[in-house]
């Protein structure tokens, strides 16, 4: 049963407690093996993926068929019906308009005394996309990843994603991925796919940046592999946070939490409220969609261990808990949400009013899904074309210009002990040195 916690002042612990669920001990526990993967694939390449895949997923595979063909390619678009693909294509076109508007743009500004300083943004050359696969099929995660990379410009995008029975890929996510310009994927998953995108094997290429979620030994993998590649998060279990008043449906309160509930035993399900009475409503709600819920054993658990509702004295008590929490994903179902707009922080994407439920945000809203969680919303932010981008400073100074910085340059390179950057101004701007070729 969804639990109500009637006194505020014990929610800072709880919230706590949810905020660790993914326990530190628990992640050690399993640092050994998931070393042990990356270093096998990292010597072995193509033959450690095999094993590894007959050990994991139990099933047969070579290297010749970790690339999915394009025969199967072609065939998904036969096997998906055409109401899944519109809403598809409706969502990819929607994902990459909002990620148009975010291309960062570079820049170059003349200053005074002949100096031109600038920040150019050049996108990464290879970028692997991890779509999880297990308890569901996600062709939103293809999507959401795979666009911005697209819009980016990165000129070689692969993804990989665990093959399900007979080596199946779930065609719904093949065709995601064409939808998104991706025809390069390999039925690869868990830490020996993010080890074959860091290091390269025969048959999959080496990449530059590595996003998508997984189970914690695809996180461990992509802590370990960290530095030699780039990565958008360590991203931990889904949770959402509401914050509703008595003005909500707590029906659809109870739908939203349930929601996050079903994605995974570990995901958090969170209502702060000052109506105890609606509390108590959403609780008896959450009951009763349980019943005969299709991921009924699941959801309950996350309910059980992670699902909490706190009656608070205010909408301004809810947003500092909801400050602390940082929740991945937060609803203001309030009456007015852009006035309690300003007291949020830290959210890492925000839905507001009755009627945006944080499932048109998973699908096809346009801002990304990818977002930060356990708390790092508190200083991380959603997966975007940045992701997959660098900058380059740009700067230029005229023989004029170093000459009027000279004296501070060799100043401070004094009292850094840096001899010769001092001498590589000095050289150039004493007198009878030409400084210009």
């Amino acid at each position: 049963m969804l639990r109500i916690l009637y006194q505020q002042t014990d929610a800072p612990s709880e919230l706590q407690r949810i905020a660790n669920r993914t326990s530190h001990d628990v992640a050690l526990t399993q640092e050994a093996a998931v070393k042990e993967i990356v270093t096998a694939v990292k010597n072995s390449g193509d033959r450690a993926l095999v094993d590894f895949t007959a050990k994991f997923d139990r099933q047969t595979l070579t290297p010749e068929k970790l690339r999915v063909s394009a025969a199967e390619l072609d065939a998904a678009y036969q096997q998906i019906d055409r109401p899944l693909l519109e809403a598809i294509q409706l969502a990819s076109r929607q994902i990459e308009a909002f990620h148009r508007q975010r291309v960062p743009k570079s820049w170059v500004q003349f200053g005074q005394n002949d100096v031109v300083l600038g920040k150019r943004y050049t996108a990464v050359d290879r970028a692997g996309l991890y779509v999880p696969g297990g308890r569901a099929a996600y062709p939103s995660t293809v999507l959401m990843n795979a666009i911005p990379a697209k819009v980016a410009g990165v000129p070689k995008i692969v993804m990989v994603t665990p093959p399900g029975p007979d080596l199946k890929i779930n065609p719904a996510v093949l065709v995601a991925a064409q939808e998104a310009g991706i025809e390069e994927i390999y039925r690869v998953g868990g830490a020996q796919a993010i080890a074959a995108l860091a290091y390269g094997t025969e048959t999959i290429p080496a990449v530059d940046v590595i996003t998508g979620p997984g189970n914690i030994f695809v996180t461990l993998a992509k802590k370990m592999v960290y530095g030699r590649v780039g990565i958008d998060s360590l991203a931990g279990p889904s949770e959402v946070l509401v914050i509703a008043d008595n003005s909500a449906n707590p029906t659809h309160v109870a739908a939203d939490l349930l929601a996050q509930a079903e994605h995974d035993p570990l995901a958090a399900a969170i209502l702060l409220t000052p109506d105890q009475e609606f509390a108590e409503q959403v609780q008896a709600a959450v009951a009763q969609q349980l019943e005969n819920h299709p991921r009924q054993e699941l959801t309950e658990k996350a309910i059980a261990h992670y699902g909490l509702v706190v009656v608070v004295d205010s909408l301004e008590k809810a947003a500092e808990l909801s400050n602390l929490f940082a929740p991945e994903h937060l609803e203001l179902e309030v009456a007015e949400p852009w006035e309690l707009l300003p007291l949020i922080r830290h959210a890492g994407a925000i839905f507001l009013g009755h009627s945006t439920p944080e499932a048109v945000g998973d699908y096809l809203a346009g801002p990304n899904h990818t977002l930060p969680t356990a708390g790092a919303a508190r200083y991380a932010s959603a997966l975007g074309v940045e992701t997959f981008m660098k900058h380059s400073s740009i700067i230029q100074y005229s023989a004029k210009a170093l000459q009027n910085v000279a004296s501070a340059v060799q100043t401070l390179a004094e009292a850094e002990g840096l001899p010769s950057h001092g001498d590589s101004v000095r050289l150039r701007t004493q007198k009878g040195q030409s400084l210009d070729p």
